[in-house]
């Protein structure tokens, strides 16, 4: 990057005023610190930092005199009264006043310029914790010069006095990372937590929020994941992805200006939005005919455009129909058939016991009906022939026949 200059006074030449500037350059990147004159013959080019000299040039030697560096001066330039000087991969170090002063034929040119160095806000964390023994929302920023600013706040706001704790910490290179974290409220768990960071030179603000849920739901139920865009944002981009405790994996993304969404692939027959309301700020998921195996475990929206973002993550419980599954479908399969047998086993050995029972307490006769009833015939007849013997027939009341 070039950096930017900006015209904060002047100085005083043979050829009339020339301002100084003021550059603002990024951490490694190229930057140029301008100096310009009018052509003439006999140039010669020397360039001060804090009054040391880092960079000389005479046309009459067609050469440079520089220490070995980062900066220098193409002299192919110098002839059409261009001075630049190109720092190469500048750093904090490198910051400070600078001047070039240049001589020709016709005079003295002087210029001073005021470089600044900064590292710029490129991106901004925040996520919960739980590392610490109780639930934290923790924020970080990283490599940033001069020290950012951090603050917090809640959608809704809350009567609470929220009392987050922010460290600075500096490299080798005099970078700053910014750690700060706040303690998650009690008994709200709806709760949208927002960090802000800010520079002193007056970049823009960084902004990103995030909300926790947990939901549950039923395997082949299509269920609804929750997903809202805080009224901050405007038109953003919004993606969906899924996690189980591998690598989080894509579902689908939503382009809020040309209002189309693209799907994985894998994801196509069972994830959805309603396209009428994502422009509302509605970004939720429909999860269709999900299952147990394939379906449980975290997912995460995400509604972003620069320099913002919103995150909402939802751990998603999917229920088997019978309760708790086991982990393979074949074992569950095979406990049951082990059940119902044991239950015939049972229901076998508790019939035979009853028949033997049964048996030992009315046995059956061992005779035959026939013989039966053919025993009674002769039993009556041999009583009847006992009877005639005891009182024969005839007589005249026991009176004997003789006369």
């Amino acid at each position: 990057m070039t950096g930017t200059s900006v015209p904060s006074g002047s100085e005083r030449s043979h050829h009339g005023f020339v301002p100084d500037a003021t550059v603002t350059c990024l951490v490694s990147e190229e930057c140029h610190l301008p100096c310009t004159f009018p052509p003439a013959p006999n140039q010669s080019v020397r360039w001060f930092r804090q009054d040391v000299l880092m960079f000389s040039f005479a046309e009459t030697h067609g050469e440079s005199e520089a220490p070995v560096g980062r900066a220098a001066v193409y002299p192919p330039m110098i002839a059409g009264g261009n001075a630049t000087l190109v720092v190469r991969e500048v750093g904090l170090k490198d910051r400070g006043t600078y001047r070039c002063r240049v001589r020709t034929s016709q005079g003295e040119h002087n210029a001073k310029v005021v470089l600044k160095v900064e590292a710029p806000v490129q991106g901004l964390s925040l996520e919960l914790s739980r590392l610490s023994g109780y639930e934290e929302m923790k924020c970080t920023v990283r490599d940033v010069f001069p020290p950012p600013r951090v603050t917090w706040a809640t959608e809704p706001p809350t009567f609470e006095d929220l009392r987050p704790i922010t460290r600075m910490l500096a490299d080798k290179r005099g970078l700053y990372t910014a750690d700060s974290r706040l303690k998650v409220l009690k008994g709200q768990p709806d709760l949208i937590y927002i960090c802000k960071v800010t520079t002193s030179y007056g970049g823009p603000t960084w902004t990103s929020s995030l909300r926790e849920r947990a939901i549950k739901g039923s395997e082949g139920r299509d269920l609804t994941i929750p997903c809202f865009a805080p009224p901050y944002l405007n038109s953003p981009t919004l993606h969906w992805s899924f996690s189980n405790g591998e690598d989080p994996a894509h579902i689908l993304t939503y382009d809020s200006r040309s209002g189309h969404s693209h799907s994985a692939p894998a994801w196509e027959r069972h994830a959805e939005l309603d396209g009428f309301r994502v422009p509302f700020g509605d970004g939720s998921l429909r999860l269709m005919d999900p299952e147990h195996a394939h379906h449980e475990g975290t997912y995460s929206c995400v509604f972003s455009m620069p320099y913002n973002t919103h995150t909402e993550r939802t751990d998603v419980a999917i229920n088997t129909p019978t309760g708790n599954r086991s982990t393979s479908g074949q074992t569950s399969y095979w406990w049951i058939v082990g059940l119902v047998v044991a239950v015939m086993v049972l229901a076998l050995a508790a019939m035979l016991a009853y028949l033997k029972l049964r048996g030992n307490t009315a046995k059956p006769s061992s005779r035959d009906p026939e013989e039966e009833t053919e025993l009674h015939s002769v039993k009556d007849v041999a009583g009847e022939s006992e009877t005639s013997k005891r009182f024969p027939a005839g007589g005249n009341n026991g009176e004997s026949g003789l006369s």
